[in-house]
C-alpha cells in the first residue's frame, strides 16, 4: 500500500526559503559575498554620436590611481582603492564596512574603438569615459583574373 502525505504548499514555501540559509554567507547590497571582498565596479554604457559613452563610478579613487586600456573592441578599467589613514597603537577599530585593493573590470563593445581620439574625464569619483567608434571601411571588391 502507498504511503499518503498531506499537500502543504506553505510548508514547502518555507522550507525553499530558508534552505541553506545558515550555510552559505549573507551578501549585503553593493558587497560581495564575502566579507573583504572588493564591491563590483558599476558601470553605465551609452551610445551617443558616433561614440561609446561608458560612465563608471569610483568613489575614494584618487585620478592617478586609475588606469584604462583599449584593444580593439575590449575595454579594460583598473583603479587602485587605498586605504587614506594608518591605525596608530592606541588605536582600535571595532567595525568597518570599508574594503581596500584593487578593483578591474573588463567587457566588449560591439564595434572597434579608435583609442586615439578616446577621451578620459574623472571627476567626483565618476569617470566618464568617451569611446569613439572607428570607421568602418569600404569593402573591396576583387576582380577575377
Amino acid at each position: 500500500m502507498a504511503n499518503m502525505t498531506r499537500y502543504d504548499p506553505i510548508n514547502e514555501l518555507v522550507d525553499d526559503l530558508f534552505k541553506g540559509f545558515f550555510l552559505r554567507p549573507v551578501a549585503f547590497e553593493g558587497r560581495g559575498t564575502l566579507a573583504g571582498e572588493l564591491p563590483r565596479l558599476k558601470l553605465e554604457v551609452a551610445e551617443k554620436n558616433g561614440a561609446y559613452v561608458v560612465t563608471a563610478e569610483l568613489p575614494g579613487v584618487k585620478k592617478e590611481d586609475i588606469d584604462v586600456a583599449i584593444d580593439a573592441n575590449q575595454v579594460t578599467l583598473s583603479a587602485e582603492v587605498k586605504r587614506e589613514r594608518e591605525v596608530s597603537g592606541e588605536e582600535r577599530i571595532l567595525h568597518s564596512e570599508r574594503s581596500f585593493g584593487r578593483l578591474s573590470r573588463s567587457f566588449t563593445l560591439p564595434q572597434e574603438l579608435d583609442e586615439t581620439k578616446a577621451e578620459a574625464k574623472f571627476r567626483d569619483g565618476v569617470l566618464e569615459l568617451t569611446l569613439p567608434k572607428k570607421a568602418a571601411t569600404a569593402r573591396r571588391q576583387i576582380t577575377i583574373q
